[in-house]
């Protein structure tokens, strides 16, 4: 039997686990409560944007340093048998209120990472709710019933979400709403102990009950803002109220053989479109997987994408970002031409931020597919829990900046330019794969990195998501993950670049998930990225 999905492993160490096939449905996340949670929702008759939701929604619950309903969310969404794809913009704005003057009154030089002025307007539950109403089968009282009873009934807490929770300890105690939602005893959970949320719990019914207008029009959008304030900063009602989400035609671009499909700005999915269109000119399949040569060109290319990035991308309404010059096949000719064998460029970038983002991606009997990324940005986020509600805050307003001549600077009503990606790949106009790598600046990094192993590599879906990265984190460091050779190390930095080997107290390359949907014979294939706790399953 024939399948249309590259087949080799990878190239020192066996991929971990075997790449899931099944003939109904599948669904990959980074936990297996929430996989689980979207598989029921397909095998009860929903779609894939239904199981979506469910997915995420638990994941609020189960893995909380990393996801909330006050957070934002963008999505790809395979529609009409995977035929059409919509995308889904559901990041939120700053403040009407907010300027740089206002902050730098307040005396910040830059947004703060955690606290009241971090907080940007919650865009996640009106876009999981948008979705379900254009696209989907279910409404919110059908696919938050998984979320409430975990959240109410508790779950064992998975070990790689325990020892991440436990780097957070001393932000939460710095909110008593926190400490009292997401510490026992002033302690993070550890592996096995079992963790409910009943205020969360309560706060979900509600909003199955109400429907998503109670978080930004009714007593919970009240709450937030009056939690917002309470730490000084200039959220008000009128700002959630104002909240709408951006449908958006996806950017393109054709490499190997398939197109890439990401969102446009104020995300940074162009950036993962820029690196793999440099990279286009290079014979990479004629380099060895994981040694110096292609690790040099994968560096490089990623360099001067993030200059790129941190040079232009905003929010359009505000400021165009010039998409398609960046995309140009001129102007991957124009980088490649800076790009010099076995010389490190020096860095055109701001150093990236580190973020805690769940991916997830869901395919179901018809063909359709959800590509679907939610997230607080950092761990825990804000650090601000509205009392009594469960709700965790996010800290996207920290990605603004303070200069006033920057695209990305702050102003009322704006969104920031924005990490979480989800990524699709298509082929002869038809899905071919969902797929996205979380951890913030990580993030168009992975999406290269997994489509390379895959598309010029050969390796099988769990291998390329397996295979050891390389992530930039600033100036001429350049991370490698262990797995990567003593060769290739010694090379990079004998080039120039900063080797970075770590170690560091929680994973530094991201998790990944990808769906991929084999047309020929109408049967699904997952895989699911051996650095989280999570899992891929079908029917």
């Amino acid at each position: 039997m024939r399948f249309t999905y590259p087949g080799k492993r990878f190239w020192d160490t066996p991929a971990q686990r075997s790449v899931v096939m099944a003939p109904q449905g599948m669904a990959a996340s980074s936990h297996p409560l929430a996989t689980q949670a979207g598989v029921r929702i397909l095998q009860d008759g929903g779609n894939a944007v239904d199981a979506a939701v469910a997915m995420v929604a638990v994941l609020t619950v189960v893995e909380p340093y990393s996801v909330a309903m006050g957070g934002d969310a963008f999505a790809l969404l395979a529609l009409e048998g995977g035929r059409k794809v919509a995308g889904l913009n559901a990041s939120g704005r700053a403040p009407a209120a907010a300027s740089i003057e206002s902050y730098r009154a307040q005396g910040h030089a830059t947004v703060p990472l955690t606290g009241a002025f971090s907080v940007t307007v919650p865009g996640a539950l009106a876009g999981w709710a948008e979705a379900l109403e254009r696209h989907g089968t279910m409404g919110l009282d059908t696919v938050l019933q998984p979320a409430i009873t975990y959240a109410e009934k508790g779950f064992p807490v998975s070990p790689v979400i325990a020892g991440e929770w436990a780097q957070a300890e001393k932000l939460l105690s710095r909110d008593e709403a926190a400490a009292a939602t997401y510490l026992i005893d002033g302690k993070a959970p550890k592996a096995g102990q079992v963790f409910s949320n009943p205020d969360l719990a309560r706060t979900y019914r509600r909003i199955a009950d109400q429907g998503p207008e109670l978080f930004y029009q009714g007593e919970l959008a009240e709450a937030v803002a009056a939690c917002v304030q309470a730490g000084g900063g200039l959220m008000t009602p009128e700002d959630l109220a104002a909240h709408v989400n951006q449908w958006v035609e996806p950017v393109a671009l054709d490499y190997r053989g398939h197109t890439l499909l990401e969102l446009p700005p104020n995300g940074q999915g162009i950036t993962a479109l820029e690196v793999l269109n440099i990279l286009s000119g290079y014979d990479l399949a004629g380099l060895e997987p994981g040694g110096a040569d292609y690790l040099h060109l994968l560096a490089e290319a990623i360099k001067i994408a993030f200059g790129d990035r941190d040079r232009y991308i905003t929010d359009q309404i505000f400021s165009p970002v010039p998409v398609e010059r960046l995309l140009s096949k001129d102007y991957g000719a124009a980088c490649r031409q800076m790009i010099r064998p076995g010389q490190a460029l020096e860095p055109g970038a701001a150093p990236p931020l580190n973020g805690d983002t769940v991916y997830l991606a869901v395919g179901d009997a018809q063909g359709n597919a959800a590509s679907f990324i939610s997230s607080i940005f950092t761990a825990f986020g804000s650090g601000l829990v509205v009392p009594g509600t469960g709700v965790l805050l996010h800290c996207r307003g920290r990605s603004f900046s303070l200069d006033p001549a920057h695209a990305n600077r702050l102003e009322g009503g704006k969104r920031p330019m924005h990490t979480i990606i989800p990524g699709m790949l298509m082929k002869d106009g038809l899905l071919t794969a969902a797929f996205g790598v979380m951890g913030g600046d990580m993030q168009p990094q992975g999406h290269a990195q997994f489509l390379v192993n895959l598309l010029d590599f050969g390796l099988d879906l769990q291998a390329a998501m397996d295979a050891p990265r390389l992530r930039y984190m600033g100036g001429m460091s350049m991370y490698l993950e262990e797995g990567i050779s003593q060769t290739a190390t010694d090379s990079m930095a004998a080039w120039g670049h900063s080797v970075d080997q770590g170690p560091y107290p929680v994973n530094e390359v991201g998790g990944g998930q990808v769906v991929w949907r084999d047309q020929e014979q109408g049967m699904w294939l997952g895989a699911s990225d051996r650095r989280k706790d999570g899992c891929a399953m079908g029917y």
